[in-house]
């Protein structure tokens, strides 16, 4: 399996698979071509929130704003899974999830590659052949990464000892309130902070003020009425500032990078 994830758009995803397609026999899935465009941070975000939920693959990921230039291409392992793109801190946090509590240490190569067709789609003419390329060289017989074989065997190239990583921030959280950050909005307008779930824990039913905008503190959505804001904890484990069938970010006034601050009532 090899996955594919971009701020592309369309129709420029379409051709990184047939550039795939033309040297290896992969199962494409796609993770999302609407990426926030050029936000490397939000990318690093979604892909460490989906790809740990895949089987073992080879994982494409392209959010890539300094596409031209001298950063270079990066293939890191984490045990039976590969990431392919750019060095820009985009694969270091879903490597890291990936890799999990298993005490699997992530392995960094730099992918040596020639003077590409164009300096501004390197997904098409960097990304995509160096990931046919790991795909091929490191699946074995049965579909899945040797992650006992030397990574020289996935990436040509040399060992990387320093990469670019990027690192989400860390919120200020006592027992009555938490000053945090927007890290995402996702599509249905949630505004999902870096501020733990855990600062939830027994203020179901309570109300919480956000930035000095009342919210109740729920478990579901559709504890409240219809156009109600709240405040609850999402799949990712992180508190969210929502509206029932609305948007939260629009309700909040709160956009990715704001500072935010939730205090009990």
């Amino acid at each position: 399996m090899l996955t594919l994830a971009s701020d592309f758009g369309s129709p420029y995803p379409a051709a990184m698979k047939g550039v795939i397609l033309r040297r290896i026999d992969a199962r494409l899935v796609d993770i999302a071509h609407d990426l926030p465009r050029q936000d490397v941070r939000a990318a690093a975000f979604w892909c460490r929130e989906t790809l740990p939920y895949f089987p073992p693959a080879v994982h494409l990921v392209v959010v890539d704003p300094g596409v031209g230039t001298d950063r270079d291409a990066l293939v890191v392992r984490a045990g039976d899974h590969a990431l392919v793109g750019p060095d820009n801190g985009v694969l270091l946090p879903p490597a890291r999830r990936i890799a999990g509590g298993s005490g699997v240490e992530l392995e960094c190569f730099r992918y040596e590659y020639a003077d590409p067709g164009s300096s501004t789609f390197h997904g098409r003419d960097v990304f995509a052949p160096a990931a046919a390329a790991v795909h091929e060289a490191g699946v074995d017989a049965l579909g899945s990464l040797d992650a006992t074989a030397p990574i020289e065997s996935f990436a040509p190239g040399s060992p990387a000892e320093t990469v670019v990583d990027c690192r989400f921030p860390e919120p200020e959280v006592s027992a009555e309130s938490a000053r945090g950050e927007v890290l995402v909005v996702d599509d249905f307008g949630n505004a999902i902070t870096n501020v733990p779930g855990s600062f939830l824990d027994g203020r179901e039913g309570e109300t919480l003020s956000v930035d000095g905008t009342p919210a109740a503190v729920v478990a579901a959505f559709a504890d409240v009425d219809v156009g109600e804001r709240l405040v609850t904890v999402g799949s990712h484990g992180f508190v969210e500032c929502d509206v029932n069938r609305g948007r939260g970010s629009d309700a909040f006034g709160l956009a990715p990078g704001d500072d935010v601050r939730l205090v009990a009532e």
